[in-house]
């Protein structure tokens, strides 16, 4: 059985040998710099991991394409922390922050076009299966980005209106991830829509941890400043779940931080406050654990011997009680 550890590395050295030190090194360079910031690489993980159920050996066929699925999330962070004016990912500074917002905007469309060129390589019986699903899905995760735009704008969102968000701009990919490397690996079609189930599952429980992080976590391991979303007013499943908990004296003040946009500190201190107040980082953990569960029923669906899920059971569990 091939261990979460040998996969992560597989991916490392697989990056490592994409050729970007190519002219014009204005538009490359910022490529091989987001790539060597590192992360945590789920998606092309999931990818290699649902595939690791049906066969052993990788091969290009399925290694291009879990390499595509990480360029094209490293595409959308790239816009994503444009759009949201952030200064730092994973430690350190944003592509925009480091050269500029044209070059950030362009070196990202064209590691959004070779994820194309990547996926694109599998094989050639499962390849319009393939580009239908990831383009279904990359046109999803932009549809998710507007929907966290426009959000921004809102006084308040609904816990429908946050999900609706997170499974277009977040799960949907986790899930497509997990499919690719399923039909990549020829499993049968009932088990491929188990394992995007599976995927979808673990993105909504990733997403909603990756809010708590950015309010509750240590900047030093999270590799983002804390506070983030907080500053943005962003629709967090914490703040949406506030607002509907918030009443009278507290429900004025909650607001009044909101509106808040000359005191950093006092803004978050505040809101954290309130969060803690109402038990918010307690209702956070347990709607993590309820699609955590989901995601669980799903895998024991897939018509795969038990001990071979065993490393997808511990990769999902260690992405949903990280610290980071």
């Amino acid at each position: 059985m091939t261990s979460i550890q040998n996969i992560q590395d597989i991916i490392e050295r697989g990056l490592a040998n994409l050729s970007y030190h190519k002219e014009p090194v204005g538009l490359y360079n910022p490529v091989l710099y987001m790539i060597e910031l590192g992360g945590k690489r789920l998606r092309p993980s999931l990818c290699l991991l649902s595939y690791h159920l049906y066969k052993d050996i990788v091969e290009d066929a399925i290694l291009l394409p879990a390499l595509g699925l990480e360029l094209f999330h490293a595409f959308t962070l790239v816009h994503d922390d444009i759009m949201d004016g952030a200064d730092i990912r994973r430690g350190k500074a944003t592509l925009h922050k480091k050269w500029n917002t044209n070059r950030a905007i362009l070196s990202g469309d064209v590691m959004c076009i070779e994820a194309y060129t990547l996926i694109s390589q599998c094989k050639p019986i499962v390849l319009p299966h393939v580009l239908m699903l990831f383009s279904k899905t990359a046109a999803q995760v932009c549809e998710g980005q507007q929907l966290d735009i426009d959000y921004e704008l809102c006084d308040s969102i609904t816990h429908f209106q946050y999900y609706q968000m997170i499974t277009l701009k977040t799960a949907t990919l986790i899930a497509c991830s997990a499919k690719i490397g399923a039909l990549c690996g020829g499993a049968p079609e009932s088990d491929a829509r188990y394992l995007y189930d599976f995927g979808f599952a673990l993105g909504m429980g990733f997403q909603i941890r990756d809010d708590y992080l950015d309010t509750f976590g240590d900047s030093s391991t999270f590799g983002k400043k804390i506070g983030g979303d907080i500053l943005n007013n962003k629709k967090t499943w914490l703040l949406v779940d506030a607002l509907e908990k918030a009443n009278g004296d507290d429900q004025k003040e909650l607001h009044r931080l909101l509106r808040l946009h000359d005191s950093p500190n006092e803004k978050i201190e505040g809101i954290i406050h309130l969060y803690n107040k109402w038990d918010i980082p307690q209702s956070a953990e347990t709607e993590i654990q309820r699609f955590h569960e989901e995601s669980i029923r799903a895998l024991k669906q897939v018509k795969v011997e038990e001990s071979i899920k065993e490393q997808m059971y511990q990769y999902t569990a260690s992405l949903l009680i990280r610290k980071k």
